[in-house]
């Protein structure tokens, strides 16, 4: 049976409650947070909730978020994120987590390219977005390489403890 949302090295698919151990581990990963607006750890009991009450339903929660893993292994190895969908101007921002001990095997190029497939296709969204620390050359290269194009940069918009970054707003447009 052909998954929808899969190629050769990864897929996408929805949450699930086996995810909690491993969505504990990156949502209490400390060097996240300042991309992913937590202040603070999580509790298992507080993920354990969220993915009890988890809708997948991007046109009723305006979000969604998809488990990348391996196809071969089914191991959960990262997390795309759709959120601020607007389904009358046909856009959402995305966002890309992989494990760090996953990076630079061509993980998230895999799964950026299913991503646009997705909500082009599926969605029918006429563009994504990202807001990118003008300091991850590496993601910004992947969006580049990907079709996104920057459309300007916001200054001191991310609060990183004493530090305040500036993040380059990205856009593809189809």
């Amino acid at each position: 049976m052909k998954k929808i949302i899969s190629n050769d090295i990864v897929t996408l698919r929805s949450l699930e409650a086996t995810d909690l151990d491993v969505l504990y581990q990156w949502e209490n990963d400390s060097r996240l947070w300042t991309v992913s607006n937590i202040m603070a750890p999580s509790p298992k009991s507080y993920l354990w909730q969220y993915l009890q009450n988890y809708d997948s339903d991007i046109f009723n929660t305006r979000q969604l978020r998809l488990m990348i893993t391996l196809t071969e292994t089914a191991e959960p190895v990262g997390t795309v994120d759709l959120t601020n969908f607007d389904p009358f101007n046909n856009r959402a921002e995305f966002g890309i987590m992989i494990d760090q001990a996953q990076v630079g095997k061509g993980i998230g190029d895999a799964a950026l390219k299913l991503t646009i497939s997705y909500v082009r296709d599926y969605l029918g969204l006429f563009q994504l977005y990202a807001l990118v620390p003008e300091s991850n050359t590496v993601c910004i290269t992947m969006l580049r390489k990907h079709g996104f194009t920057s459309s300007g940069l916001l200054k001191k918009w991310i609060n990183h403890g004493t530090e305040i970054h500036n993040v380059e707003m990205m856009q593809l447009l189809f």
